[in-house]
């Protein structure tokens, strides 16, 4: 498996649609190709930043085979840099499979007509729920999103709908 290390700046970017304010890494385009040939698409990667160790974070194209790596505030936390900052990038690819929650996966098996709309979501959509459920920061808002999740699926609300029935807007 290909493993690609340089060194980088951290960047932000001032004004940029829907990115603008994001903090970031350039991954330019030879690192990229190194890392998964020919790809023009979001791809995910794991390995280190600096001695911060990263996994299934997506690397973001922004055209001409270039891509970004987006800094959320826990990466820049663990790092503890900001805009400005050198960073040692170790990367590679990442082809490990998210696994869906546990105990929502149980509970779908409970009632078949919610598993049947789940299933013919987009892997992408059942990464949502599950990473929202996964959030939880207590066994009670766990389970409270797993019956959110269960119950939104049979009355086929969309994701936004059941977060809005989650936080108790309308």
């Amino acid at each position: 498996m290909a493993r690609v290390r340089y060194t980088t700046i951290i960047q932000k970017f001032r004004e940029k649609g829907e990115k603008s304010g994001w903090t970031y890494i350039d991954v330019p385009a030879d690192v990229a190709n190194r890392l998964k040939k020919g790809q023009r698409t979001s791809f995910r990667v794991k390995g280190k930043l600096d001695d911060s160790p990263i996994e299934k974070v997506a690397l973001i194209p922004i055209g001409n085979g270039d891509f970004i790596l987006p800094l959320n505030a826990a990466l820049r936390k663990a790092i503890g840099k900001r805009e400005g900052a050198g960073l040692t990038v170790d990367l590679q690819l990442d082809e490990s499979v998210y696994q869906i929650n546990a105990d929502l996966r149980a509970c779908l098996e409970e009632e078949p007509a919610a598993r049947k709309i789940f299933d013919k979501l987009p892997g992408s959509h059942q990464r949502y729920y599950s990473k929202w459920i996964d959030g939880a920061k207590t066994e009670v808002t766990r389970a409270r999103r797993i019956a959110t999740t269960i119950d939104g699926m049979i009355k086929g609300w969309s994701f936004a709908e059941i977060l809005r029935n989650a936080s108790g807007k309308k």
